[in-house]
């Protein structure tokens, strides 16, 4: 039976994992053992974070609304419900992107959800 030698498979393994760790400081980038260590670590962190990045993106698209809703003496909840109770269906990184390019429009939406919300509370107030 043939000899099977197993540099090749080995060198184009650490080859991968080294070209992965390419940027990181130190022994990190250099050396196979420690550069796969680090490289699991960042895939995982990469993992995260992904997520974390939607988390984030929503909070400014919240936050920019909430300071634009104010100009318009009307706060963030108040407003969505309004949005919500007008059958007005926008995500809230088209209202933030309208927040804060197209002041115009912003403020005709929330004309139609402080509408909405005043004829809900006139009905309450005709039902107590």
């Amino acid at each position: 039976m043939a000899r099977v030698k197993r540099g090749v498979r080995a060198h184009e393994r650490h080859k991968k994992i080294l070209k992965l760790a390419r940027g990181y400081r130190g022994r990190k980038s250099k050396l196979f053992r420690m550069a796969k260590q680090q490289v699991v670590k960042s895939m995982a962190y990469a993992y995260v974070h992904r997520k974390q990045r939607r988390r984030d993106f929503r909070k400014l698209w919240i936050t920019r609304i909430n300071a634009a809703a104010r100009m318009n003496n009307i706060t963030y909840n108040r407003l969505m419900y309004g949005l919500k109770l007008a059958n007005v269906n926008i995500n809230r990184k088209m209202l933030a992107d309208l927040a804060v390019n197209d002041a115009a429009a912003f403020t005709k939406l929330v004309e139609v959800a402080q509408s909405k919300l005043d004829n809900t509370n006139a009905k309450a107030q005709a039902n107590a």
